[in-house]
């Protein structure tokens, strides 16, 4: 039995790795994100004491990550819309908001 403990910073710290080492390539490529999940999926099969103070389900992580497209999968699990279709209502939002009239404070008169 091992004292090591996952915490969110180790994972996220593997995860930034996977990531620079799949940006290396020419070639969008999730490979190596792909095999952290599955690795951590067999890792806290085997030892699931190591994850005792994190929540994460690795194996949803990885269907999303398996995904052609894993932005719109992610997007379309939280949002019901694919990310381009997320921005353009973002951006209808926005537009349809008041305008703020700015108003130059040092400039006014007080009425009193």
């Amino acid at each position: 039995m091992t004292s090591f403990r996952y915490d969110k910073e180790n994972l996220f710290k593997e995860f930034k790795i996977a990531k620079e080492k799949d940006e290396k390539n020419k070639k969008i490529t999730y490979d190596n994100r792909i095999q952290f999940f599955r690795d951590h999926i067999t890792l806290k099969k085997k030892s699931p004491e190591i994850y005792e103070f994190v929540d994460v389900n690795f194996e949803k992580l990885l269907e999303m990550w398996l995904a052609p497209n894993p932005r719109d999968a992610f997007y379309m699990k939280f949002f019901g819309m694919t990310y381009a279709q997320k921005k353009a209502q973002e951006e209808a939002e926005f537009s349809e908001q008041p305008k703020i009239k700015k108003v130059d404070v040092e400039n006014t008169t007080t009425i009193q």
